[in-house]
């Protein structure tokens, strides 16, 4: 069904070690592809996604919503720079915007590939569910979280989750999640260490979100909390391996980057240094 992303999976799976593509080690951050394979495939298609999957990396997604109220997946709150269409995602219906081409942009290999509804992005990560991965839902519209939540409760995905985007600086988004679903997973902000505690004390937030490198001390006052610590911002974005490792030594449990494919070899290479002592 999905003949360009199984050979996108192929292509990037010679990439990689074969030895490890079951589940996360012990200690090891969960690795969350930002708009998923960015660098390799067009952002936010599901061919995209689907490699993501195959390879065993969770990915981030972004929710607008269409003229006439369907969920659908897409960055900007444009259609100019990922689709071959032009204007606001909010003044097209969904079969407006499905008519647009949302991959040539990125290579003509990918003519075709269409924006995807969040529901379809969701029935696809429902059929991976044995893997132990995680998906950041990045909210860009407003009155979107609950519809999202119920979508994912359908899919039984729920807790495989985290809500982002608005999620994590507006309280009244997270109450609205919570509202949904009190399983569903927020994430508050913390852009600095001088925000940690506030982040850390917010009731209606299961993960502190980190936009700085933060100390092994936070991350386990984050576990003590009971909570999860996710990373995401300019000091893991890039292909920044010092970072990263800083990061997975403080004891970070997810990190946001453009580079997964990078980030998971130096986990790889981490795993072969640690067997060799």
């Amino acid at each position: 069904m999905y003949t360009k992303q199984f050979l996108l999976t192929l292509l990037f799976s010679l990439l990689l070690p074969a030895s490890d593509y079951r589940i996360t080690r012990a200690g090891e951050p969960l690795i969350v592809a930002h708009r998923g394979l960015l660098k390799a495939a067009p952002e936010n298609t599901l061919a995209n996604f689907q490699a993501c999957l195959e390879l065993r990396l969770g990915f981030e997604f972004d929710v607008q919503r269409s003229k006439d109220g369907y969920l659908v997946c897409i960055h900007d709150s444009t259609l100019d720079r990922t689709t071959n269409g032009r204007g606001k995602v909010a003044d097209l219906t969904l079969a407006e915007i499905r008519q647009l081409d949302a991959g040539s942009w990125f290579d003509p290999r990918f003519k075709g590939e269409r924006v995807p509804t969040v529901e379809e992005v969701l029935a696809l990560a429902a059929q991976y569910r044995q893997h132990e991965i995680l998906i950041a839902v990045d909210f860009k519209d407003s009155d979107v979280e609950q519809d999202v939540v119920k979508l994912a409760e359908k899919q039984g995905i729920l807790e495989r989750l985290i809500f982002i985007g608005r999620t994590i600086q507006e309280p009244v988004v997270r109450k609205n999640i919570k509202a949904a679903s009190l399983k569903a997973e927020t994430a508050a902000v913390a852009n600095n260490a001088s925000e940690f505690s506030a982040a850390l004390s917010e009731p209606n937030a299961d993960w502190v979100y980190v936009r700085y490198l933060p100390t092994r001390s936070e991350m386990q006052q984050v576990h003590a909390a009971e909570k999860k610590s996710f990373i995401a911002g300019p000091t893991v974005s890039g292909n920044l391996p010092q970072n990263w490792q800083q990061a997975t030594e403080a004891g970070i449990d997810a990190i946001l980057t453009d580079y997964p494919l990078d980030l998971r070899a130096l986990q790889q290479q981490s795993k072969m240094k640690s067997n060799d002592h």
